[in-house]
């Protein structure tokens, strides 16, 4: 059942994203006067591909797993999008059909805006137009960096990266066993780790035991512990050379 309003944990949440506490108060209180809130338990479908945009979204908990759904019908995790994030700009602004499928990844809270509304405060500010620029050029970049490290790094280096890249996004300090181990919060099988890299469960299996066995991470029942940040640093940047 939706709740009308967020709770003091998830607006700190959306306030606290890096590119939302960028805008203007003016633009934040314009956006968040038209936005309603949405729940979703685990795995519910938030969006589905090939249908009309209806709303632009935040992450406001959870987590929202984007995916697409290869040729012989295997879907494929893309990405994940955090508390703090938003997505869907891209068909709020050229009215086309979503272009990949949206579900919750954990007990997931959202924020939506309205088309109608998202136009009409794009109208009211031409700060919006430029801060989307910037997030577009932000996410351009990031793809790039992706499709080089595809072709140019090994896989052991990629997850290197990605584990890196999730214990920022999604940490959680970790004192139970050392001081300085990082908790990776979002919980990722190991087949969900191998499409975001683009390989085999098996081979992401190997090197993520092969990481632990150098005593770089910890793998447990509940996700995946980084135990010494600066040595997998080192392993992503060695093998980028």
């Amino acid at each position: 059942m939706d709740e009308p309003i967020l709770s003091i944990e998830e607006r700190s949440a959306i306030n606290g994203g890096s590119w939302f506490s960028s805008l203007s108060p003016s633009l934040r209180h314009d956006i968040l006067r038209c936005a309603y809130v949405k729940r979703y338990r685990d795995g519910e479908l938030i969006a589905a591909r090939g249908t009309p945009p209806e709303a632009w979204i935040a992450c406001a908990r959870g987590a929202l797993r984007v995916s697409s759904t290869s040729l012989t019908g295997k879907q494929i995790t893309l990405t994940y999008i955090q508390p703090g994030a938003w997505l869907g700009d891209i068909a709020m602004l050229d009215g086309d059909e979503l272009p990949h499928d949206n579900y919750a990844h954990g007990d997931t809270t959202t924020l939506c805006v309205a088309r109608a509304d998202f136009l009409r405060i794009l109208g009211q500010h031409t700060e919006l137009n430029q801060a989307l620029l910037r997030l577009q050029a932000r996410r351009t970049r990031q793809l790039l960096g992706l499709v080089e490290d595809l072709n140019t790094l090994p896989l052991r280096a990629r997850l290197a990266k990605q584990l890196l890249f999730l214990s920022r996004r999604y940490g959680i300090p970790s004192v139970a066993h050392g001081e300085g181990e990082t908790r990776i919060g979002l919980q990722l099988a190991q087949e969900e780790i191998a499409q975001l890299l683009g390989a085999s469960r098996q081979r992401v299996n190997q090197e993520l035991k092969a990481l632990e066995r150098e005593q770089l991470i910890r793998i447990e029942p509940g996700g995946l512990v980084v135990r010494n940040r600066d040595s997998l640093l080192g392993v992503a940047s060695a093998e980028a050379h």
